[in-house]
């Protein structure tokens, strides 16, 4: 097993922490990831990831509504921009956007939930995580009617080269996940081969997706280093440069202030 390299400092843009969040967010800071951000995707779930980042250092949360979770509607997404009118700091909305591998809400549920949402992050200027399975032609239809935000992510990136370049196209950014690790996940690698310096982030989306070599167990923050290893090997660049670059990008994207490791 690789061991963490202390020079590296990697930041998770994507995960899950749901109860155990304190153990995990402490493992992965002395495994040399500097932030993670929590990602809400319905209103309890936000809750919960804005009072961790309340109480957890190295932890921001985002607020949203996944697609799985869009026929909720408009209630929920009143719910949560009440969070904001609260006084409630998220670091980007959502993770949003469409689902049709699963198919959890009805695909006009979730268009409309997704096109909310757009439209909230640009009303305060927040970040947008973005969610995107077996749905790329209508998920750029939605964005491009509504606009796509300045600080746009397509989070666990699992396109080719031509979405990526459509994505890039946009403005927006992309996050990489234990995915690029697997072996059959050769359109990805080329995407993220491509991609610029500065348009490019990591995330574990834990508990899920583990990368190689944990692929099968639960995945956690601390493992973002593998997720960044398999990116390298793709991009021919060290560790550490992609430690340096993705995590300029993600402080950028999210706006986070400096953190200074334990």
């Amino acid at each position: 097993m690789n061991t963490p390299n202390q020079a590296e400092v990697w930041i998770d843009s994507h995960c899950h922490l749901w109860d155990n969040g304190a153990d995990l967010v402490a493992e992965a800071h002395r495994d040399g990831v500097a932030w993670v951000i929590d990602i809400g995707t319905d209103v309890e779930h936000s809750i919960s990831a804005l009072e961790r980042a309340r109480t957890l250092p190295g932890v921001a949360a985002t607020i949203g509504l996944h697609p799985h979770d869009a026929d909720s509607g408009p209630a929920a997404l009143e719910a949560l921009e009440q969070l904001i009118a609260a006084g409630e700091s998220p670091v980007a909305i959502g993770e949003c956007g469409l689902d049709y591998y699963y198919e959890h809400s009805d695909r006009a549920s979730q268009r409309e939930a997704f096109a909310a949402q757009i439209a909230m992050a640009h009303r305060y200027e927040l970040a947008l995580v973005i969610h995107s399975r077996d749905a790329w032609e209508d998920t750029f239809d939605v964005l491009d009617a509504e606009g796509v935000p300045e600080r746009s992510i397509f989070h666990c990136f699992t396109g080719g080269p031509d979405e990526a370049r459509a994505a890039l196209n946009r403005g927006a950014s992309l996050s990489f996940s234990g995915i690029v690790s697997f072996s059959n996940a050769s359109e990805i690698r080329d995407a993220a081969a491509l991609v610029p310096a500065d348009r490019y982030l990591v995330e574990t989306d834990a508990p899920y997706l583990a990368p190689v070599p944990q692929r099968g167990k639960q995945n956690r923050p601390s493992w973002v280093r593998f997720v960044g290893q398999a990116v390298a090997a793709t991009r021919g660049a060290s560790a550490a440069q992609v430690a340096a670059e993705t995590t300029a990008n993600a402080e950028r994207m999210f706006r986070l202030g400096p953190f200074a490791l334990p």
